[in-house]
């Protein structure tokens, strides 16, 4: 750690565009490097060249949740690098960020809403057993020198499920960079129009990959449900379509910029089964859009219910999401609550997540210099 510079670690397997974890990655390395730190990224092919541009790439062969691992750990002998924070489940790491939030209460919850032969065939699928392996390895075994959550339901999931020390688990809340993210009319316009949207459409907007998970299809029924005409669901990620169609859904696909699709929307909608902390929620946030979300999503603990959008206690409760679509369609209410929207996203600028963040990554450095 020459003159108190870190050869920072990231671990992130695969890639998606439209993925929250790669653009929060991308944020924090970005910023880091402009502190004079040096960053090296270990993933697979998938992840491209031109999107990482802040330091090395080292290349894992393996794509599997246990073939990776397993290679990670041989390499992280032979990579020099001061302190290694992984965003993905690994055998160990330095510091774990619990992003993807816990495999266990995710599986616990999934049960709610699957009939009993996916919970067959899901106990016949070795990637489950894969990533509970790795997630008991990093907290019930404390292959995780430290563990950071962005939310406080992640961090109770933890010591439920697996009795990690509290005192070792920090919350850090997802940033994302707010001025990228403003209001600005001319783009709205001209967004809209490249989305044949009529002036006098209400756009709805659905945003992420694992459209099972965020709760897509509660999504789609909650606006079939509204049954107006005026409405349009904007859907964007990656998955399959064929069991999601809809005569009020539009697919836009994975979109690497979403600035443009933020703008030409007027809600922001995700009935999420589970989501740790929504990266996408606060983005909508800091487009001055209000979020309808599930308590089950990690972001609902930075909102206030009715006034920087509506919470509902679960995605079956397709009434209350519909009920909420219905309240933010009025344009008048939506103008009034702008202002305090973006007042409330501008608590969670990536410049203070980067702050906390690396505060850790100093700390755990410095401790592995000093034994």
């Amino acid at each position: 750690m020459p003159n108190g510079k870190l050869t920072i670690g990231f671990v992130r397997r695969g890639y998606s565009a439209s993925g929250g974890a790669e653009a929060y990655l991308k944020r924090l390395a970005q910023a880091i490097v402009a502190r004079g730190h040096q960053v090296r990224l270990f993933t697979t092919v998938d992840w491209p060249e031109k999107e990482w541009s802040f330091g090395q790439i080292i290349r894992l062969r393996w794509g599997s949740p246990i073939g990776f691992a397993n290679e990670f750990e041989k390499l992280r002998a032979q990579v020099r690098c001061d302190v290694i924070m992984s965003l993905e489940r690994v055998w160990s790491c330095d510091v774990y960020r619990a992003g993807d939030g816990v495999h266990r209460a995710w599986l616990d919850r999934r049960k709610k809403f699957e009939p009993p032969w996916e919970r067959i065939f899901r106990r016949l699928n070795r990637k489950h057993e894969g990533m509970l392996r790795l997630e008991r390895s990093l907290f019930a075994d404390r292959k995780a020198e430290r563990v950071i959550a962005n939310s406080q339901m992640v961090k109770d999931e933890i010591f439920d499920h697996y009795c990690y020390r509290p005192d070792m688990i920090d919350i850090v809340r997802n940033g994302v960079p707010i001025d990228q993210f403003r209001f600005d009319p001319g783009l709205k316009e001209k967004s809209r129009a490249e989305l044949r949207l009529q002036p006098d459409e209400i756009a709805v907007l659905f945003v992420g990959s694992g459209w099972e998970r965020k709760g897509l299809r509660f999504a789609i029924k909650a606006v079939e449900l509204l049954a107006n005409p005026k409405i349009r669901l904007l859907v964007v990620g990656r998955d399959v379509r064929d069991r999601y169609q809809s005569k009020y859904v539009q697919f836009c696909g994975e979109v690497a910029d979403l600035r443009p699709v933020y703008s030409a929307a007027d809600i922001f909608l995700l009935p999420t089964l589970y989501d740790p902390f929504s990266n996408a929620c606060l983005e909508a946030l800091a487009a001055g859009l209000p979020v309808i979300t599930t308590r089950a999503n990690g972001f609902s603990e930075i909102m206030e219910d009715r006034i920087h959008g509506s919470l509902v206690d679960s995605a079956r409760e397709v009434g209350d999401l519909r009920n909420a679509l219905e309240a933010w369609s009025d344009s008048t209410r939506r103008w009034a609550a702008k202002p305090t929207i973006l007042k409330r996203a501008a608590q969670f600028d990536i410049a203070q997540n980067l702050e906390k963040t690396l505060s850790i990554l100093v700390q755990i450095a410095a401790k592995a210099a000093s034994t």
